[in-house]
């Protein structure tokens, strides 16, 4: 392996540093510039089953170029276009003639970055400890002895306590760095709900046949073929796959995942009726193994096939039902909520782990819009006490310096105007709030945070419930001291 030469300017090390404890997925180029691979560095793909063997080249800046001259940043999409299949682990796919692997490379840069010299103490909770916990991690997954944590604790080692889209790409992107996932997705799951920190699989060529070769179940899509869109070979320049999802998702809702209670196909209606009225339900899932799901009935399927045969067997009372992933976003099953009423929510093994209903979905709603509805006040608000109380021009002079975003009315300000020009001492002086402006600024830029999570629909642990008092604050005291 090439000598490290991390040692430039003091800037760019620290830069460097920053970065990678910031969320950005280490790329190839990362490990060309810090000297671990130089130009021309072959590389290898063996595949254990079919003992095909493909072979690439690193370029100097920073790509991996294939025998027919292909070009790919990442070494996932490279693996996926040289085999004409997949997808793979790239990291874990390609090795160096002295038999490392690049995921080994990837690993001696996040070490070497980690060892840089950095001001101040290591702090228990920074990035140091936490590159060495991840470390850990991965060591235990390898080891096949994987690390379980809940959603909460996971976002502890990242000094965070819920999922907002910054954080959630961190989380993702330094996982990513370490070769790491979770079982199931930490963003799609309930942030009290326990995930399993895993490794790379130890043959790719064996995953993906098993996934190609897997038969769907009920609600399940068919497996995607090399080239189709959500694959690593669409395009040469994509980087590797696993970005968090954005948004929510079936799996943030409280009963997704806790759970279902069900019968079999051969359930007395005695049975049915007991397990329904006891637990308050008004339909039960119809299983024939956990992951074979045959149907549901309800009261009203009950009624319908006793109305047309007073003995009519349990069979007939069973309807269609419908199941679709965890990962799935919560918006796009809604027109299958509407057709069936509730669904079946399937977990990371395919397996019927609980349901949800159109309560369920209205309650999330219901709760996701009353923050945006303070948000909104809040913004008019602000820009009324704006309006009327500073001038347009300096405003402007504040906000759009060289006239780039040609800012010409008070509705064209953004939230970070509001901050801008609130934060300006001079503006600030001429409204004559006898309020402390650091401390309005404080706030202003704690609700900023949330304002922007709630746009962009990424709510998943509510923290518009607990911004809701905050918001409601800032609009009275806005009221208070405005006209």
């Amino acid at each position: 392996m090439a000598e490290c030469t991390v040692d430039g300017s003091a800037d760019e090390p620290l830069g460097r540093a920053s970065y990678l404890f910031e969320g950005r997925r280490v790329l190839v180029s990362d490990l060309v510039h810090a000297g671990l691979l130089g130009a021309g560095t072959r590389l290898t793909f063996r595949q254990r089953r079919s003992r095909q063997e493909h072979l690439a080249q690193v370029t100097s800046d920073g790509r991996i170029e294939l025998s027919d001259g292909q070009r790919f940043k990442s070494p996932s999409a490279a693996a996926a276009a040289a085999t004409g299949r997949g997808p793979y682990d790239g990291w874990t796919s390609w090795a160096l003639d002295d038999g490392n692997l690049l995921d080994a490379v990837r690993q001696e840069f996040l070490d070497t970055v980690a060892e840089l010299p950095r001001s101040g103490a290591v702090a228990a909770d920074g990035p140091a400890a936490r590159h060495a916990r991840l470390k850990d991690a991965r060591k235990q997954a390898d080891a096949e002895a994987p690390i379980t944590v809940t959603v909460r604790d996971l976002l502890g080692w990242w000094g965070a306590s819920r999922r907002g889209y910054l954080v959630t790409e961190q989380v993702a992107a330094e996982l990513a760095n370490h070769g790491l996932s979770t079982v199931p997705d930490f963003a799609a799951v309930g942030i009290d709900d326990r995930v399993t920190l895993t490794g790379p699989s130890r043959d790719t060529e064996d995953g993906e046949e098993k996934a190609a070769d897997q038969e769907p179940t009920a609600g399940q899509e068919e497996p995607r073929e090399a080239g189709t869109p959500g694959t690593a070979t669409t395009s040469s320049d994509e980087e590797d796959k696993g970005e968090p999802i954005q948004g929510q998702t079936v799996g943030n809702l409280p009963s997704a995942l806790k759970g279902v209670v069900s019968v079999s196909s051969s359930a007395s209606f005695e049975e049915v009726f007991t397990k329904m009225r006891l637990n308050g339900y008004s339909q039960l899932p119809v299983l024939s193994g956990p992951r074979n799901l045959r149907g549901a009935v309800t009261w009203e399927s009950i009624a319908r096939a006793r109305y047309a045969d007073p003995e009519a067997p349990f069979s007939e009372a069973i309807v269609a039902a419908h199941a679709v992933s965890y990962a799935e976003h919560l918006i796009d099953v809604l027109p299958d909520l509407e057709r069936f009423g509730f669904l079946l929510v399937k977990d990371q093994t395919n397996q019927i782990a609980g349901i949800i209903t159109v309560a369920d979905v209205a309650a999330e709603y219901g709760a996701t819009a009353r923050p945006f509805l303070l948000i909104g006040d809040l913004d008019r608000q602000l820009r009324r006490v704006i309006s009327e109380g500073l001038d347009l021009t300096e405003v402007i002079t504040l906000c759009d310096p060289d006239g780039r975003r040609k800012l010409s009315t008070f509705d064209q300000l953004s939230y970070g105007d509001y901050q801008q020009v609130l934060g300006n001492q001079e503006q600030w002086d001429k409204l004559s709030w006898p309020l402390d402006r650091k401390s309005f600024i404080a706030r202003l830029d704690e609700l900023r945070e949330i304002r922007n999570e709630l746009m962009h629909f990424n709510d998943k642990d509510k923290a518009g419930d607990s911004a809701i008092p905050l918001l409601r604050n800032m609009i009275e005291l806005l009221r208070e001291h405005s006209g």
